[in-house]
């Protein structure tokens, strides 16, 4: 892997590490959603106006948990080089968008504003952006997504993708307090479970951190290096 080129390794880990962002934002988007979805009454009067509509919600609710799913599926393809995972990644990617765009019409038909929605879709975009880049010839064969060939690239892209997503998880409670209160002077939704999203930021955080010091992974590779090395002398 000697041969290819820095910002080619450079670009896998930025769009490694987009998709992983791009994973949990829609996955905290569909759990989130969940509480609006069965008790919009509790969240003020503007929100109390989807109740009648919680079916749809609840809607929402399955089918953007269920595409941030197939986001973390696409996710871990990547990391292992799956020939699929790049198709995996565009494909969700759109279904994200689009249930996304819906979910934003309808929220803003009914009350009058669809933040957080919007940041999700937003994100989402610049991801499908940075992906559908990817697939010019040039930045392409530069890449390596998929294949055999042993490198380290992917294993620091995971660490640095779970470290991120960490920091993201523990500082959501600040950088969504701003379309998470929905009454003046109101309770901050987005620190509606602080000690599920403390232990859950603090475990991607280690998981970070032990995958980008492992000594294991760094002898693994080692090993398949010198595996490929010995086949190739045969």
């Amino acid at each position: 892997m000697s041969g290819t080129k820095w910002w080619g390794k450079t670009l896998r880990v930025l769009g490694i590490i987009f998709m992983g962002i791009t994973a949990l934002f829609t996955l905290m988007a569909g759990i989130g959603t969940t509480c609006v979805a069965v008790a919009a009454k509790n969240f003020g009067p503007k929100m109390a106006a989807i109740a009648p509509y919680s079916w749809l919600y609840i809607l929402f609710v399955l089918l953007t948990t269920a595409i941030g799913v197939y986001m973390v599926k696409a996710l871990i393809g990547l990391l292992k080089k799956k020939p699929e995972a790049y198709r995996d990644s565009i494909i969700s990617l759109v279904l994200g968008i689009i249930i996304g765009v819906i979910h934003m019409i309808v929220s803003r038909s009914l009350r009058g504003s669809s933040m957080p929605t919007d940041g999700v879709v937003y994100v989402t975009v610049l991801t499908l952006i940075v992906f559908s880049i990817f697939k010019i010839p040039g930045i392409w064969q530069e890449l390596h997504l998929d294949g055999t060939k042993p490198d380290d690239i992917n294993r620091i892209a995971a660490a640095f993708t779970l470290l991120l997503c960490g920091i993201v998880v523990l500082t959501a409670p600040i950088w969504g307090a701003s379309t998470h209160i929905f009454v003046k002077g109101g309770q901050n939704w987005a620190n509606a479970w602080p000690t599920q999203m403390n232990m859950i930021g603090i475990l991607l955080l280690a998981t970070g951190i032990f995958t980008l010091f492992s000594p294991r992974g760094n002898r693994f590779l080692f090993l398949r290096r010198k595996k490929i090395e010995l086949i190739n002398t045969d």
